[in-house]
């Protein structure tokens, strides 16, 4: 699985040929159904990767993880059709321990389906330069939920309080909300400055201007994994707002967002 995980962080690197196709309409959420990679004498079908995409009006996020051992990814940026094709422009990507601050641009055709849409990257360069064609399914699990928090937002200031201490987030974090799905990614470095990638997706309800509950589906962290999180949230204007989730043993973890534009 870290072959698919590689090959997907390598199509953020950029792709230089895409058939045309018509503009589409993307904004929602989408579950991939599978991965078919192409190596020019046959296909491999991947079906246990977990992942979400979220389309925001012209921003795009991913998030991704192996359930078998939850090595993830993810990446964040903007898109628009460009003569007929979706193009994207990640500024942000992560897998693994790898991670790219440089952006990247590359090109899908896209096909409309009953279910969702298709995606395909018509070439791609894996190691020892090998080429791929890349192909991903997509069901579109989105609702019609319209909220505040919709779109993608980095992460300014974290910090969390217990008692009378209080110990600094310094991760990156981007996290993206839309269609009712939200989904978050961060990279951080530990005592020896390697970095290491974390993700988390799933479905939220916002029932009131200052409330939100967040269910985990997919998460690189067992731990909250299928797990429900009622968050306290104070917006300031349309592009910022501050997170709190209050631990049962009274720690409190603060995030300070700002929203992302084109």
């Amino acid at each position: 699985m870290k072959v698919i995980l590689a090959i997907a962080a390598l199509a953020v690197m950029g792709c230089n040929e895409a058939a045309k196709t018509e503009s589409m309409s993307m904004p929602g959420a989408y579950s991939m159904l599978s991965q078919t990679v192409n190596d020019g004498k046959k296909d491999t079908v991947y079906t246990t990767l977990k992942q979400l995409k979220i389309f925001t009006g012209d921003q795009v996020m991913y998030a991704n993880v192996n359930p078998a051992d939850s090595v993830s990814s993810f990446g964040v940026g903007t898109y628009a059709s460009d003569s007929g094709n979706v193009m994207e422009h990640i500024m942000y990507s992560a897998s693994d321990t790898s991670v790219s601050a440089t952006g990247g641009s590359f090109k899908l055709v896209i096909e409309k389906t009953a279910k969702g849409y298709k995606q395909v990257i018509p070439e791609i360069t894996g190691t020892n330069n090998q080429k791929f064609k890349l192909t991903e399914d997509y069901e579109s699990v989105g609702t019609a939920a319209k909220t505040a928090l919709d779109g993608v937002w980095k992460q300014v200031k974290g910090y969390s309080v217990k008692g009378k201490d209080t110990t600094a987030n310094t991760a990156v974090q981007y996290k993206a909300y839309n269609a009712g799905h939200f989904m978050f990614g961060h990279t951080y470095t530990d005592s020896t400055k390697k970095s290491h990638t974390g993700m988390g997706f799933g479905t939220f309800e916002m029932n009131s201007p200052t409330k939100v509950k967040e269910t985990v589906q997919a998460t690189t962290y067992s731990s909250i994994r299928g797990k429900s999180f009622d968050i306290e949230i104070v917006l300031d204007g349309t592009d910022a707002f501050t997170q709190t989730i209050t631990d049962p043993d009274g720690t409190k973890t603060v995030e300070v967002y700002q929203r992302m534009k084109k």
